[in-house]
């Protein structure tokens, strides 16, 4: 082939295949998809994960809410009484009655005088009959069943020196209970009470009760006392 028609045949145009003109068809296909992904995605945000935050006038909406309702409930709470929205109920009435003395049964009385024994039981024991020559027996002793205002002075104040106890004599030193002067035990009128009280119903013994208004009382007679007492100073009280 001569040099002329190698040139000729160099410069005749070239002729695409199919499979050529279908891959740059493609190629526009995605060009276009691409075109109308990014328009989309300057319509529509990206989708995200989690909540979205709530709005700040809500939040405070919610808790002013909150805090009222919360406010209603403490100062209408009645106690949570069942019988506060009752016609019936008088809360002036409930409250003057919440805040009296409870009256103890005396049942209960006894109990609570038992349960302070435990104290005294170390000295006239459990059984009240006390110790030969040294404490007293309580169990059917005169000094017990006797004279409330002999019997009162005695646990306040304290006793010393020789006593007589069903024609025994027993020399020993019993310390003050009461709120004294040099007591050690500081106990109330109430519970000085509820202990003789005990004594004098407990191992046979049968004599009235001690009230703590008896006790007061005779606490009040003696406020300047600051020493035990003696047989011979308790005798004008038998």
């Amino acid at each position: 082939m001569s040099d002329a028609q190698k040139n000729q045949s160099n410069r005749t145009p070239h002729v695409p295949s199919a499979e050529h003109e279908r891959a740059e068809q493609g190629g526009a296909n995605d060009q276009s998809i691409q075109k109308v992904h990014a328009i989309l995605l300057r319509e529509k945000p990206e989708p995200s994960e989690g909540f979205s935050p709530m709005p700040l006038f809500l939040l405070g909406l919610i808790s002013a809410v909150i805090f009222v309702v919360s406010v209603y409930v403490v100062h209408y709470r009645g106690d949570f009484d069942p019988l506060v929205y009752d016609h019936r109920y008088d809360a002036v009435a409930a409250k003057a009655a919440a805040s009296a003395p409870k009256e103890l049964t005396p049942e209960q009385i006894l109990a609570s005088g038992k349960r302070l024994y435990q104290t005294c039981a170390a000295c006239h024991q459990a059984s009240g009959l006390g110790v030969s020559g040294v404490y007293p027996p309580l169990a059917a002793s005169e000094w017990v069943t006797g004279s409330e205002e002999r019997l009162i002075r005695v646990l306040l104040h304290g006793l010393n020196g020789p006593i007589q106890v069903k024609g025994n004599t027993y020399n020993g030193a019993m310390p003050a209970f009461g709120k004294v002067q040099g007591g050690g035990y500081n106990w109330s009128d109430e519970k000085v009470a509820h202990v003789l009280s005990y004594i004098r119903h407990e191992w046979g013994n049968n004599a009235a009760f001690i009230t703590k208004e008896k006790v007061s009382d005779v606490l009040k007679a003696n406020a300047s006392r600051t020493k035990p007492w003696t047989q011979e100073e308790l005798k004008p009280f038998e």
